[in-house]
């Protein structure tokens, strides 16, 4: 079985090749995903349909060039720290915005369970403001 830190580690590699399948292959059924107040997304979405279309869809949609840059994973056993920045232009604004963010994730019996992100709202309200 793969480790905590490898799951998470292909979730982020899949994230990076823009393979959403990938990003949710190791996700279970029920899995708990938060977006941190503020954030264009926030809330607590439950379930791998729930993440797409209030997550990945929304970020599509209103962002252009929406990435995650990971600079450093932290390997906590069954809890894994992911650390860099969001980078991306704003589609209505034309506003770029670049946030440092952390990702904190809880993996039990091979799967994603638990997904919290925080981050510089700030940065990105900003970015997403037309003054």
């Amino acid at each position: 079985m793969r480790t905590a830190h490898q799951i998470v580690a292909d979730h982020y590699a899949a994230s990076d090749r823009r393979d959403i399948d990938g990003m949710m292959a190791d996700l279970a059924p029920d899995v708990r995903w938060t977006e941190m107040a503020g954030f264009p997304c926030a809330g607590t979405h439950i379930g791998r349909d729930a993440i797409i279309a209030n997550v990945f869809a929304v970020l599509g949609r209103e962002w252009t060039g929406f990435s995650f840059k990971l600079e450093r994973l932290i390997d906590g056993g069954a809890t894994v720290v992911g650390i860099g920045d969001y980078s991306a232009t704003h589609a209505a604004t034309g506003k770029p915005m670049r946030s440092r963010v952390v990702h904190v994730w809880d993996v039990e019996g091979g799967k994603v369970r638990r997904f919290e992100q925080f981050c510089d709202t700030l940065l990105v309200d900003r970015a997403a403001s037309p003054a």
